[in-house]
């Protein structure tokens, strides 16, 4: 028999502590090729990343996203957030999400992993769905970062709508962009391991 598992609402959430944010001191950003080819020598070393990718919002009725704009990976200690506008950058960035035998962990990764394949021709390699591992262990909604946060936690994860619906096709990408965006795969990274310690408890 499935256990069906609670989800907290959002006025719950409110109420819970903060989860505490990488800061910029812990966020790099790749916005060359010489500066992607140092982030992927640092996180090959690793056996997970937190994944998610930031496209500029479309308006219009009809109008398509030529995105992502933005890839962030992050590990337990630090997020390389990499702007996809120059070429070799784009390569490198094409390379990570290709490279083996390193778990890629996210959110509502579907519409993600569908422009990746269209904007940079590679399917991404282990890939890996947070929703579909709380589905698995008997949360009946679908979980997203600040649910899952908020279960594992206790916390609240905070995220700034204004930073969401902004341009991240800008040449250069505001502080609030790039804690936004660090912190959506730094708190994916968390919530992996967090799960996996669980598993092997």
């Amino acid at each position: 028999m499935t256990t069906h598992r609670p989800t907290p609402d959002k006025d719950a959430i409110a109420l819970l502590p903060p989860f505490e944010r990488l800061g910029l001191d812990r966020i790099t950003l790749v916005s060359t090729g010489v500066q992607a080819r140092q982030a992927f020598e640092q996180l090959v070393m690793f056996q997970a990343w937190g994944f998610d990718t930031e496209s500029k919002p479309t308006f219009k009725v009809g109008e398509a996203s030529d995105g992502p704009h933005v890839l962030q990976l992050a590990t337990r200690h630090r997020a390389w957030v990499f702007q996809l506008h120059e070429p070799e950058c784009r390569g490198v960035a094409a390379d990570l999400l290709a490279y083996g035998g390193i778990t890629k962990a996210g959110f509502g990764l579907g519409d993600d992993r569908r422009r990746i394949v269209h904007k940079l021709g590679i399917e991404p390699e282990g890939i890996l769905e947070l929703n579909t591992v709380f589905r698995e262990r008997g949360y009946r909604k679908d979980m997203g970062v600040k649910g899952a946060v908020a279960v594992l936690f206790n916390q609240r994860f905070q995220k700034s709508k204004k930073a969401a619906t902004s341009n991240w096709a800008n040449a250069r990408l505001s502080e609030s962009q790039l804690i936004y965006a660090a912190n959506d795969a730094f708190a994916a990274i968390r919530v992996w391991e967090e799960l996996s310690d669980k598993s092997a408890r």
